[in-house]
């Protein structure tokens, strides 16, 4: 196997793989946005490519009002008795749920509710006489207990009703380190193996494993554990940890994972937030051991062009909270996207915004709109509370930045007719104090006379760190004010490498 890392570059966190015969099948956390819980399909376990989501109707995930980090959390996706099958957790929405499907691409089912499963990050496994296993995460959400962490738990379920068969017992919870989490239960070989993330999903972030004769245990751990973290070291990929084992084409065997690419003068800053890397799999004395996750060397970039003319949007699209489908057109115009706004702006939980995934530190994006009967534009965003603007309307084209409780806002009168605006974010690469932040985001607008440019802004306040966000960037148009209509959005990215770590001054 050669690795291309990152296997899904951008905001992909929480892998999930399962193999189909010849085909391999991936599915990532997407929390607040819709259509949830992307799906990938490849042939290699290196390139991948998006072949669907599975939430795409209303009710599959409770998202209405969960706040910003809840929603679709760390699912397990598996390959069983001809079936494919999905467990995930809604954060403080319908907790966790159980969806089923023939196809990877869906159409997937409502979802089956859990009964008896209070925690996160839930695993599938079958035992061979058909017991079904969950294995999961304590972690409390609601509740009394809100915010307490029971280890690794277990419980027999019927996966067709959601009931728990029995009362959730303790497993192994790993060597110490703070919450443990990400369990993945496998019977290989006739031992069962218990990999498991620890040392929380920052800096510290580590993969663990035990074994047993059975899959409720007792589990006894690895003595080299954890087998793989990245912490403390100068590695460029960080934060390994939440780790899924799956065959290699080859026999040999492989684990797809989280991890971050941080930047700046010390590395404390990830634009891109939490990417899906992959990485082989040795075996020692009987216990799998990760190989440190390589960054593969940068490429020519890829890009992401859609003119509107297809009967439906790509399903790399993603909104927040609700489904574009409710208030975007591709008929109303044709050849554009028509976005009809309701008055909420970028700082409200559901914008009227369609967006994609910053996937390269070095990104270009543009998009060709008519303002002619609204207000609207092009948005970096993090969450409501850390997102970078440009827009045009009303006569006046107007950059905006919004960290936290401050805003500060730009503006330019603009000349009648269509607007190409652009966000660019252009990797530092000073070696002293100018080069503390990831990279400077600049927002553009040409009415026809060349780009202008309204803002040069720091790419710290914009980073999953400084929002605290399990997410990562995604850019894309809105609308603020009666209906925008766009007609081309270009993306265009690519990676170099970082610049040598620094010792802190």
């Amino acid at each position: 196997m050669t690795a291309r890392n990152p296997a899904v570059p951008g905001f992909h966190p929480d892998p999930s793989v399962t193999r189909a015969g010849d085909d391999y099948y991936l599915a990532c956390s997407s929390f607040e946005y819709l259509p949830g819980i992307p799906l990938f399909h490849s042939r290699d376990l290196t390139h991948w490519r998006q072949i669907g989501n599975a939430v795409t109707r209303p009710g599959q995930l409770d998202l209405a009002g969960t706040p910003t980090l809840g929603g679709a959390w760390a699912p397990t996706l598996r390959h069983h008795d001809g079936r494919f099958w999905l467990v995930v957790t809604d954060a403080m929405g319908r907790g966790s749920i159980l969806l089923t499907a023939d196809r990877p691409e869906g159409p997937w089912s409502d979802g089956v509710p859990l009964h008896g499963v209070s925690g996160i990050d839930p695993d599938l496994a079958w035992d061979t006489d058909g017991t079904c296993y969950v294995t999961y995460s304590g972690l409390q959400l609601d509740g009394a207990d809100a915010g307490q962490h029971l280890g690794i738990l277990q419980v027999r379920i019927d996966p067709h009703t959601g009931h728990a068969l029995e009362t959730p017992r303790p497993l192994w919870s790993g060597t110490g380190l703070m919450f443990p989490e990400a369990p993945h239960l496998y019977d290989i070989d006739g031992t069962w193996y218990l990999v498991i993330a620890e040392g929380g999903t920052e800096r510290g972030h580590a993969v663990s494993v035990a074994r047993a004769d059975r899959p409720d245990g007792p589990f006894e751990g690895c003595p080299a554990n954890p087998v793989l973290s990245a912490r403390s070291t100068d590695r460029p990929v960080q934060n390994t940890g939440h780790g899924d084992l799956v065959r290699t084409p080859d026999g040999g065997w492989a684990m797809l994972l989280l991890g971050m690419r941080p930047r700046g003068l010390t590395r404390a800053f990830s634009a891109l937030g939490r990417e899906t890397f992959v990485t082989e799999v040795d075996w020692r004395d009987g216990w799998p051991v990760p190989r440190p996750v390589e960054q593969s060397a940068p490429d020519a970039g890829s890009g992401f062009v859609d003119d509107f003319d297809a009967a439906v949007l790509d399903p790399r699209w993603l909104s927040v909270r609700t489904l574009h489908t409710d208030w975007t057109s591709l008929t109303e115009r044709p050849g554009h996207l028509v976005v009809h706004a309701d008055g909420s702006t970028l700082d409200d939980p559901r914008p009227r915004f369609v967006g994609h995934r910053q996937q390269h530190h070095t990104a270009e994006v543009t998009a060709h709109l008519d303002t002619t009967h609204g207000t609207g534009g092009l948005s970096l965003r993090v969450d409501e509370s850390h997102h970078y603007d440009i827009e045009a309307g009303g006569g006046f084209v107007r950059a905006r930045a919004r960290i936290g409780g401050v805003v500060q806002t730009w503006e330019q009168p603009l000349a009648p007719g269509p607007v190409v605006l652009r966000v660019t974010a252009e990797p530092v690469t000073g070696t002293g104090f100018e080069g503390l932040g990831p990279d400077t985001v600049r927002l553009s607008a040409d009415s026809g006379d060349g780009f202008a440019e309204l803002a040069a802004l720091d790419g710290r306040y914009v980073s999953a760190e400084t929002a605290a966000s399990f997410t990562g960037r995604v850019i894309g148009m809105y609308a603020t004010e009666g209906t925008v209509a766009f007609d081309r959005f270009a993306y265009h990215g690519h990676d170099r490498p970082a610049p040598a770590p620094q010792e802190n001054p």
